[in-house]
Order: C-alpha cells, then sequence, then structure tokens
C-alpha cells in the first residue's frame, strides 16, 4: 500500500474510532456556505464531518473492525459524521439538514453503526428523534424523585397513623 494511502487510512480510522457510533452520509451538489452550516451544527454536539473515499473508508471499516459495510452503500460521494458523546443529537443535526428544503444541495445518510449494531438510514432517523441525552437524565431522575416521595408519604402515612392511634389511646384513658 502507498504512504498516501495508508496515512489516509489511518487518518479515518482515528475519526471512526472517536465515538461509539459512526454516520456515513453522501451528498450531491452541496454548497461551500451549507457544508460549513452543517460543519458548525455537528460542531455543536462535539461531532465532525469528513469527506472520505469509498476505498478508504472500507480499508479504514476493516481495520478499526467495525461490521461490514455493504459495497452498495459506498457508491457516490460519501462523508463520516463521528465524535461527540451524543448520537442522538448528531443524528437530530443530520435530520435538521436534510429535512431543510432551503439547501441547495441533498444529504442522505446511507449507513450508521451504536456501538457493534448496525443502522439503517430509518434507524438514524428513528434515532433523531427521541429527546436527547439531558432531556433524557431528567426524565429518569424526575421518575426516581416521584419514587421516592410516593414512598416516603406511605411511610409517613404509617407513622402518622400510629401517632393518631396512641392520641386517640391517650384520650379515652381517664386523667389522672
Amino acid at each position: 500500500m502507498r504512504e498516501e494511502k495508508k496515512f489516509l487510512t489511518k487518518e479515518v480510522r482515528e475519526h471512526i474510532e472517536k465515538s461509539d457510533y459512526l454516520y456515513v452520509a453522501g451528498f450531491d451538489r452541496l454548497t461551500v456556505e451549507n457544508v460549513t452550516e452543517l460543519r458548525k451544527a455537528l460542531r455543536d454536539e462535539s461531532a465532525e464531518y469528513h469527506v472520505v473515499k469509498n476505498s478508504i473508508l472500507q480499508l479504514a471499516a476493516r481495520e478499526a473492525e467495525l461490521p461490514e459495510i455493504e459495497p452498495g452503500v459506498l457508491r457516490g460521494t460519501t462523508a463520516i459524521v463521528s465524535g461527540g458523546k451524543n448520537p442522538s443529537g448528531v443524528a437530530k443535526a443530520l435530520n435538521a439538514f436534510i429535512s431543510d428544503p432551503e439547501k441547495d444541495g441533498k444529504l442522505f445518510v446511507k449507513w450508521g453503526r451504536l456501538g457493534m449494531r448496525v443502522l439503517c438510514p430509518a434507524d438514524i432517523m428513528a434515532l433523531s428523534k427521541l429527546p436527547s441525552l439531558d432531556v433524557l437524565r431528567a426524565q429518569m431522575l424526575s421518575l426516581l424523585q416521584a419514587a421516592l416521595q410516593q414512598f416516603l408519604a406511605v411511610c409517613n402515612a404509617a407513622a402518622q397513623s400510629f401517632v393518631r392511634l396512641l392520641n386517640a389511646y391517650g384520650e379515652k384513658q381517664p386523667a389522672g
């Protein structure tokens, strides 16, 4: 393998290994302004967008021991999106860009992986509809908090009943 190809493969593999997810996108006639806008939206999620050669991506994915990328996926222009800790937030940014009718060109998701699970484009779009990681954490915390409040209410009710019982018993007893 030529040195240039080795260098590019290593660079793409490093991008692949940055995070637990990888999205492979295709694009057609995107303007520099649109790509800059997309990169900014992804940067807000700590993710990166890199245009790659299909053959280099195939080699890097094999070296990174990723699930096999189907040959049909790697046709035409290809870019990878990786990095950051919030795969649903990155999928939201991609979906927002794809759904914007004012974009000159076209961006589409070809393939993805989350951990070692292969994602089809529909899976990635479904992932984009999930709440953000912060919202999910807040929802989980509120569920735990509600359960603890109910538990404390039950415990408190038992103690209040016991106190009322003692009070009633004390009122029945003759003074003295």
